[in-house]
């Protein structure tokens, strides 16, 4: 074997690829012209598919089928004419490609075959191989032509792409029940046979059973004739196919079931379903005609027989006695049963006591839901819910639980009396109180005893309510049942019992006390249910927070209350940061798993909070809180014994030797002392601070009403305004601004008792009634300055030498007392140089505003005053 060198063999590897691009450039260039020229055939032949496996030469008649057949062969033959035009691609084509497509220059693909014409000495040969070689050399890396045709432009909107989609539609859609096959366009329609029907029937039981539906023409269920389905299941039958005259009876019977509006329909195929919901047990035939209704098993393409069971109504009972928390909630223990699920259940509430034939209760019986028992819990289910503010709340009812099921059939249990827990209180006054709300909610009628009732508790109040806030609030209801003249009204007065009830029983600590044990609760209750790290983290944010806010609520009444402020030398102090490493101990205790431990922290912490008292503040602090507390009194003993004035006026008005109209109807609340003795005559138990002027007061109300008829009440409402003017300077002698609400009083006074003497009760009625309203208006902004006094005062600090602080100078927080500061002896801080440039910047605001030409003359008095002051 010869070797061959280096250039021989890189001529032969360069000859060799260059063979391999040639016939690339050439299926390249033959697809280039086949297929512009092939392609309206494709799109003919596919057209033709897809309207055969879609099914149009099953739908059309003969006529219309070879109408369209031969039009296709037409369209077929006229695309073929674009083939004349073809042929094959030439070597000097395929090499002319080559080198456009690579940018050769000087032709060296065709120069390699290329022969000199002239010229055959050796030298002319030599000179002729050098320059082949020479050019070969830029065809070493030479590549095959790719195919590029003109489609694109001759369909730019791409139309071709929707017949490939087609075709694969189509042809899914030829294997289905109407789909279509390509030898319809030759066949006509009457040579077909009939199609077999295809039954298919399923059972869906109701999704509340639970029972998974039955597929009865499977072939797990061939041989089955016999099905069982619960009541109310819904039996389909869908025939496919056959004549299309096919019914489905059911029950025995023999009724006809319509068929469904879904049923369809194409060529001789049809497919038509049936429903019907079971109520009875029956025979379910599919027939091959509609006039066999009664047909036998030999004449009917399918028969079962179908066992339907019946759904019996719910049953319920109670499971023992109902329970009674001690916050009064109440525990409804129960067994509820069905056949497959109780869908609803709720407790019945009656009143045990027959009502009055015209009662007109205010609300509506409570609503209980049932919580419904779960499968597997033998029917047991317990309910826990909360009545204690329902105004039905301690009236004896008669109980009965009521459960449904899903077919609405309802079973009852038995009726047991029973008294609807209420909330616990052990004040008398409150107790009393929530037993006329429950009167008045269960009977609007019962108004007028509910007022004589409330009258009776303002009779003596300085021996039957020892806090001038409670006379005040009862005062207030007695008003507002006077004046309520609807339903609505009512209501809003038995929700205001149940407020006024609550603070006298809890005092001004309800709220943040209420959340302080909820927040203990809570945090109770994920300690022995073992929560998470997270959930305790949560519990323990809340207690904080609660905590927070009831020692802030209970520094602050015990600060505004000074009868609760005495000196106890062992009172309890809690310092914030003890406190606050207390609970990071017990929340730390919680996280490891130490539960008890926590747990008997907890205890240990709630014992404090339970028996946390206040030191006893300044002497100073104390004498201004008395005095703040005898006006309070005072205005009560004025309200008071206005709204006995207010009363009597009433009373005489209703008298026709006083001028009043006989056989009025009385409003409520009226009624006179037995031996004729009225609400305001006695003398005795003078409350706090009343001082001479009360017994002024008193005493000339006392001399009104020894008078005869309204004029005999003029010099006790002129004595009462009096008194209200007394009253009146001695807050501003204290700082605080009687404001306007007092002086429409004072005035509504002088009118009413202007009215008295003239005899004019119904006027007389109107004065006292605005009177009255705006004394309480008058006592809430009266509260107001005189806690932002008790504010102000208590900004200072002080401190004992050594740098100890009295503990009886600290709220349970630790924080000083309001009894502290400047005013009470405390050292005083002398003012920086920044404290004097703000004193002269404000002053210098003040005297710019002075200047301003529109200010009203009451704005420019009080800048002046400020700046006297200054």
């Amino acid at each position: 074997m010869t070797r061959q060198s280096p250039n021989q063999q890189n001529r032969n590897e360069a000859a060799k690829k260059l063979r391999g691009a040639r016939l690339w450039s050439k299926f390249s260039l033959l697809f280039e012209r086949l297929a512009p020229a092939a392609l309206p055939f494709m799109i003919v032949v596919g057209l033709f598919l897809i309207v055969s496996w879609f099914g149009l030469f099953r739908s059309v008649g003969d006529l219309a089928r070879i109408f369209i057949g031969f039009g296709f062969v037409l369209a077929a033959l006229a695309s073929l004419s674009a083939l004349r035009t073809f042929r094959m691609p030439t070597r000097d084509e395929i090499d002319r490609r080559l080198e456009r497509d690579n940018k050769l220059m000087h032709q060296p693909i065709t120069v390699q075959d290329d022969r000199l014409a002239v010229g055959t000495d050796d030298f002319a040969q030599t000179l002729w191989a050098l320059h082949q070689k020479k050019l070969a050399g830029q065809i070493s890396d030479v590549e095959g032509a790719k195919a590029r045709t003109d489609i694109p432009e001759r369909d730019p909107w791409a139309i071709r792409v929707l017949v490939p989609l087609l075709l694969v539609i189509g042809f899914a859609f030829s294997y289905s029940t109407n789909g279509g096959r390509i030898s319809d366009v030759f066949f006509s329609h009457d040579q077909e046979e009939q199609i077999a029907a295809r039954i298919d029937a399923w059972i869906t039981p109701p999704s509340y059973t639970g029972v998974a539906p039955i597929f009865m023409t499977s072939d797990i269920n061939a041989e089955r004739q016999q099905f069982s389905a619960p009541e109310g299941s819904k039996i389909v039958v869908r025939v496919s196919g056959g004549s299309g005259t096919e019914q489905v009876s059911f029950p025995d019977t023999g009724s006809i079931i319509e068929a469904m509006d879904n049923s369809t329909s194409s060529g001789n195929s049809t497919a038509r379903q049936f429903e019907v919901v079971a109520r009875q047990s029956g025979q379910l035939s599919i027939l091959p005609d509609a006039n066999l209704a009664a047909a036998s098993n030999e004449q009917s393409l399918q028969q079962w027989s179908l066992v339907i069971s019946d759904d019996n109504a719910p049953e319920i009972a109670f499971d023992g006695n109902v329970e009674r928390a001690v916050n009064g909630a109440m525990t409804l223990n129960y067994i509820a049963n069905d056949d497959y699920r109780i869908a609803s259940g709720e407790a019945l509430i009656t009143l045990a006591d027959k009502p009055a034939e015209n009662a007109r209760p205010l609300y509506e019986a409570p609503d209980i839901a049932l919580r419904l028992p779960r499968r597997n819990d033998e029917g047991k289910a317990k309910t826990s819910v909360n009545l204690t503010e329902h105004p039905w709340a301690g009236a004896r009812v008669n109980l009965q639980l009521r459960v449904e099921d899903d077919l609405e059939q309802t079973g009852y249990s038995e009726t047991i009396e029973t008294v609807l827990p209420g909330r616990p209180f052990s004040n008398k006054l409150a107790r009393a109180l929530i037993e006329q709300r429950r009167n008045l909610a269960l009977d609007a009628n019962n108004g007028r005893a509910v007022y004589d009732m409330l009258d009776l508790f303002t009779l003596y109040p300085e021996e039957t309510i020892n806090n001038t806030a409670h006379f005040l609030g009862i005062t207030t209801i007695k008003s507002k049942l006077r004046y309520a003249n609807s339903d609505e009204d009512l209501r809003g007065v038995v929700d205001y019992i149940w407020e006024v009830a609550r603070n006298i029983e809890d005092g001004g600590l309800s709220d943040a006390e209420r959340r302080l044990k909820d927040a203990q609760q809570a945090l109770r209750d994920a300690l022995e249910n073992g929560a998470s790290d997270e959930e305790i983290e949560q519990a323990m944010n809340e207690l904080r927070e609660a905590m927070q806010e009831y020692l802030q609520e209970f520094a602050r009444q015990n600060q505004n209350n000074p009868q609760n402020q005495q000196s106890q030398n062992n009172a309890q102090q809690l310092d914030p940061q003890s406190l606050d490493e207390m609970l990071d101990r017990l929340e730390e205790m919680a996280k490891s798993g130490a539960r008890e431990q926590a747990m008997d922290m907890l205890s240990q912490l709630q014992d404090m909070m339970n028996n946390l008292q206040m030191a006893q503040p300044q002497q100073g602090q104390q004498g201004q809180q008395n005095q703040a507390q005898q006006q309070m009194n005072e205005l009560g003993e004025i309200l008071r014994q206005q709204q006995e004035l207010m009363n009597d006026t009433f009373r005489r008005s209703q008298r026709p030797e006083d001028g009043g109209q006989e056989g009025q109807q009385g409003q409520q609340g009226q009624g006179e002392q037995p031996n004729g003795q009225q609400p305001g005559d006695s003398q005795q138990g003078q409350r706090p601070g009343q001082g001479q002027q009360g017994e002024q007061g008193q005493g000339g109300q006392q001399q009104g009403q020894n008078g005869q008829g309204l004029q005999g009440l003029a010099p006790g409402q002129q004595a009462l305004q009096n008194r209200l003017e007394q009253f009146m300077q001695e807050l501003e002698g204290m700082g605080i601004n009687p404001g306007e609400a007092f002086s429409d009083a004072e005035r509504s006074m002088g009118e009413a008792g202007d009215a008295l003497g003239e005899g004019s009760g119904d006027q007389a009625l109107s004065d006292q009634g605005e009177a009255m309203d705006s004394l309480r208006r008058g006592a809430e902004s009266m509260m107001q300055q005189m806690e932002q006094q008790a504010q102000q005062q208590g900004q200072g600090s002080s401190s004992e030498p050594g740098g100890q602080r009295n503990a009886q100078d600290r709220d349970p927080l630790g924080r000083p007392q309001r009894s502290s500061g400047p005013d009470f002896g405390d050292d005083v801080e002398v003012p920086d140089e920044i404290d004097v440039r703000r004193a002269r910047e404000i002053l210098e605001a003040i005297r710019k505003r002075l200047g301003d030409g529109a200010l009203q003359q009451l704005e420019k008095d009080y800048l002046e005053r400020l700046l006297d002051l200054n």
